[in-house]
């Protein structure tokens, strides 16, 4: 057997076993563990075998052989990246479900981005960009502070400066988040979805480890997995518990910022996750947005007067991002819309809301929002004569 063939039937077997309850993903994940005999040059090679299937499905006859599939997506890649006029945008409709037109902003160019390859992006410990792009050589700087685009090829987890924490692998949309977050020293934050832990290891950085972050998420099994890089990065001021975005807090503590980083259908990252393309649906959509509601308006309730909440998700569905807003400023109508600077574009006029397009910013797509709760800003002093005008007359 030749080895295009092992890998190609390597590919068939993941594809074959793909389903709404089993991600690509997942699969590949499951299948590489412990694979002694395939090298990180095959399992790179069978991953696009595998992702150009799924970018190129809207193209292909679901009833030829999963093989013949992968060779057409193949084909059909090429041509795109030799030369993309050739699909038109009515041509490029093909790449994302039809549901998603009534549900969503489809920019032609977002539809294009779909079809690309994927971007590498890395976040450095302050001020570290330049000695990291030295050391690591295939990069170039990035849009953000302490960002890097790496172009190579090697398998950055196993390089000692990775397990020493020097940087990390983070989506540019989601270090953008943390940016607009603008956490300063000795605050305290609440990451209230922090999954592994990628924005709650930013908030840290960005208060120069002196402040603190509680860290939560609705599965023990990624809060374990956050402490692991937590350990690798010499990050020791933060807690973790458990929060399914229910109405019983972790804690009885005020934060002076909060992060609802909230769990969405994903539409943003279907560039890089091409099969979630085929089996998000609108009713996880809607449903999703329920969540989303619901986590923001008990989160608010942890939150300092004049504290910050910032409202994340990776998708651009209407449900998920504008009508999120709409409905918590009227359940909330004591908040007042924050505006921030645009990450990568800081001279625009602040906005209370940003939408971050893989085509106009090369990651993940995101939608943001911030508010302000009433109040004096945290940590602000009150003025020696307000003092004495809230005193109590002496008695007499």
């Amino acid at each position: 057997m030749s080895n295009n063939k092992r890998l190609r039937d390597f590919a068939v077997r993941v594809i074959s076993q793909f389903d709404r309850e089993h991600p690509a993903d997942a699969i590949l994940r499951r299948e590489f563990r412990g694979r002694k005999d395939i090298t990180r040059e095959e399992s790179w090679h069978i991953s696009r075998l595998v992702y150009s299937h799924f970018r190129w499905y809207g193209w292909l006859n679901p009833e030829d052989p999963p093989a013949k599939r992968i060779e057409r997506a193949l084909e059909l890649d090429a041509e795109f990246q030799n030369n993309p006029g050739l699909f038109s945008p009515t041509e490029l409709r093909k790449a994302v479900p039809a549901w998603i037109f009534e549900h969503a902003e489809v920019p032609d160019d977002w539809l294009a981005s779909l079809q690309q390859p994927v971007k590498l992006w890395l976040r450095t410990k302050p001020g570290q960009a330049e000695t990291v792009a030295k050391l690591l050589g295939s990069t170039k700087p990035g849009p953000l502070p302490d960002s890097l685009l790496y172009t190579g090829r090697e398998d950055l987890f196993r390089i000692p400066e990775f397990q020493a924490g020097e940087f990390q692998l983070q989506d540019i949309a989601s270090q953008a988040v943390g940016w607009i977050c603008a956490p300063q020293p000795k605050q305290l934050w609440w990451d209230t979805c922090a999954g592994e832990g990628g924005k709650m290891l930013h908030l840290v950085s960005l208060m120069g480890t002196k402040g603190s972050v509680w860290a939560t998420d609705r599965a023990d099994w990624r809060l374990q997995r956050l402490k692991l890089r937590a350990r690798r990065c010499q990050v020791f001021n933060y807690r973790i518990a458990l929060w399914e975005g229910g109405p019983e807090l972790p804690t009885d503590l005020k934060f002076d910022g909060i992060l609802v980083d909230a769990p969405c259908s994903g539409v943003g990252t279907w560039q890089r996750n091409p099969h979630a393309r085929w089996t998000t649906l609108p009713q996880d959509v809607l449903e999703l947005a329920a969540k989303q509601k619901e986590m923001l308006h008990h989160a608010v309730a942890a939150l300092k007067p004049g504290g910050k909440l910032v409202y994340s998700v990776c998708t651009t569905t209407w449900a998920e991002t504008r009508e999120v807003v709409k409905a918590f400023q009227e359940a909330h109508p004591e908040f007042e819309p924050l505006p921030f600077p645009n990450p990568f574009d800081p001279a625009a006029p602040p906005t209370p809301t940003l939408h971050i397009w893989p085509h106009l910013h090369g990651g993940n797509g995101m939608f943001v929002a911030a508010w302000r709760k009433p109040g004096p800003p945290p940590g602000a002093e009150t003025p020696p004569k307000a003092k004495a005008e809230a005193a109590p007359p002496p008695s007499t």
